[in-house]
């Protein structure tokens, strides 16, 4: 064979090593969005891709593949090297009708990308078989336990993947209802690194199935009392369709998020100051809050747009020194209006004249709700709680007939509403949920809600938990489910409603 060679021309060497450069290319992984890495598993037939829309932050994603099952796979897969707990999330739905009704998608963990590789994984099927599945070992048969076979006619929506030690736990949920969760399952060889991501098998080795995927959030949860902070995504969400945006990240705290009255732009706190930011993302810009510089998370706009009221520490006051103080929205030197601490601001009257807060006051270990007019006077309580009980987040209807808050008056933390002189309690849920900061629309239709689980302490608002934030009319009814998401202390603390009532704004840890 030797005698056969034939010696390439410096053309033909170019093309061969452009045709290289090219195949080279195809083999790399093609990352999408927040995914590092994309490829076909398991050398499918008919070739997987995916894209990123940036617009409005979703994926499509293309498998083929004849199945993942058996001894060995095949599938389009995008994913991220991981380490450590993690929880995976996101919305599916797949493109047109497909050509075998257990074409699947969801979240996958695995070792490798070797079609025989161990793995688990969160399916969706297209006739709304709902399974968790895993392989134990390399090349081993695949497990599909009974008891952890959900089947619906209509399918699930939503998907969640969480890995905690070698424990994997898949939750499910239908738009507007709280996760149900399939099933747990150890898997003893896949507690270091491994690949998790997103996942599309068209279940025919002839066919190509496309899944449209959106709301996806990979979470790392901060392990309890261990110190450790998270960082932190601010969102923009449209609540009559649940999509929901990423305006800006950072690696560390800030929190609740109001929307400016123009509409254009969010306001939230970093680090002890106050900062603007375009809904659309771009530059942070400084609020001049002279020398309020450790504000919390407690502040909100006046009605008119005017005036901004703040809560500042002052150093050594009782309490943490916690005073609520106003300025104009554009900037200035704030004015204080409580004296005494702490004081922590929650809403305005729309009379734009008088601001409502919870304090603790004559050395109680008590919050109450409290009124005061921003031009001075004397604080009158609305509240008068007992021992034990706890009222918080009071905001008013824009209308003025009513002040939302929570409290846990009757056991669990609830939301509540009341005159705007404290009297005529009404409480408005009741379920096995701890709801916190009633938020009103500004059309006066709508109240949006943070839900904690039940076994957080009702007294509780902590950070880094996996919660719900919730919408129902604003006169009381059956709460929805609008999104799910890892945060709590700071995700929406403030009125957080768009001018138009369409949206709304938070934060969630990351």
């Amino acid at each position: 064979m030797l005698n056969q060679i034939k010696y390439p021309t410096m053309k033909t060497l170019l093309a061969i090593m452009l045709s290289g450069i090219i195949v080279l290319g195809c083999k790399q992984n093609t990352p999408a969005g927040i995914f590092s890495n994309g490829s076909d598993v398991g050398k499918p037939k008919m070739k997987g891709s995916a894209t990123y829309n940036a617009a409005d932050q979703s994926y499509a994603v293309k498998g083929g593949g004849y199945n993942i099952w058996f001894e060995r796979d095949e599938f389009y897969f995008l994913y991220n090297k991981m380490q450590g707990d993690f929880i995976l999330t996101a919305n599916f739905e797949f493109t047109g009708q497909g050509k075998n009704v257990h074409r699947k998608l969801g979240w996958m963990v695995r070792e490798t990308t070797d079609g025989k590789s161990p793995h688990i994984t969160a399916a969706l099927h297209s006739d709304g078989l709902t399974v968790m599945q895993w392989r134990p070992s390399y090349g081993a048969a695949m497990r599909d336990p009974e008891d952890e076979l959900f089947a619906d006619s209509s399918m699930y929506n939503i998907v969640q993947l969480e890995r905690a030690g070698k424990t994997f736990t898949m939750r499910v949920a239908h738009n507007g209802q709280p996760f149900e969760t399939v099933g747990s399952h150890e898997m003893d060889n896949m507690a270091g690194e491994v690949l998790a991501g997103l996942f599309v098998c068209a279940h025919d080795p002839d066919a190509l199935e496309e899944a449209r995927i959106w709301n996806v959030r990979i979470d790392r949860p901060v392990a309890e009392n261990s110190g450790q902070t998270a960082g932190c995504r601010l969102e923009t969400m449209n609540v009559s369709d649940g999509r929901r945006m990423v305006v800006y990240e950072k690696d560390s705290k800030f929190e609740a998020p109001n929307w400016m009255p123009d509409g254009g732009k969010l306001l939230f706190n970093m680090d002890g100051s106050l900062y603007k930011i375009p809904v659309t993302g771009g530059t942070v810009e400084k609020l001049n809050t002279g020398f309020a510089d450790n504000n919390n998370n407690d502040h909100g706009i006046s009605f008119d747009g005017k005036l901004l009221a703040i809560s500042h520490q002052r150093s050594g006051m009782p309490g943490g020194g916690s005073t609520v103080y106003v300025l104009p929205l554009e900037g200035g030197t704030p004015q204080m209006v409580t004296e005494h601490t702490p004081s922590y601001w929650h809403g305005w009257n729309p009379n734009n004249e008088e601001v409502i807060y919870v304090a603790q006051r004559d050395g109680r270990d008590i919050y109450n709700i409290y009124k005061k007019p921003v031009s001075g006077g004397s604080e009158v309580a609305l509240t008068d709680i007992g021992q034990g009980q706890h009222v918080d987040g009071c905001e008013y209807s824009p209308d003025g007939r009513h002040i939302y808050f929570n409290g846990n008056l009757t056991g669990m933390m609830q939301i509540w509403r009341m005159k705007p002189d404290g009297k005529d309690m009404e409480q408005l849920t009741d379920d096995g949920y701890n709801n916190w900061f009633p938020h009103v629309s500004p059309d006066g239709k709508w109240l949006v809600m943070l839900s904690y689980p039940a076994d957080i302490d009702p007294n509780s608002h902590p950070s880094y938990k996996r919660v719900m934030l919730r919408i129902m009319p604003a006169s009381g009814g059956t709460p929805e489910v609008i999104a799910y998401l890892y945060g709590g202390q700071g995700t929406i603390n403030v009125p957080s409603w768009s001018p138009d009532s369409k949206q709304i704004s938070f934060v969630s840890n990351k």
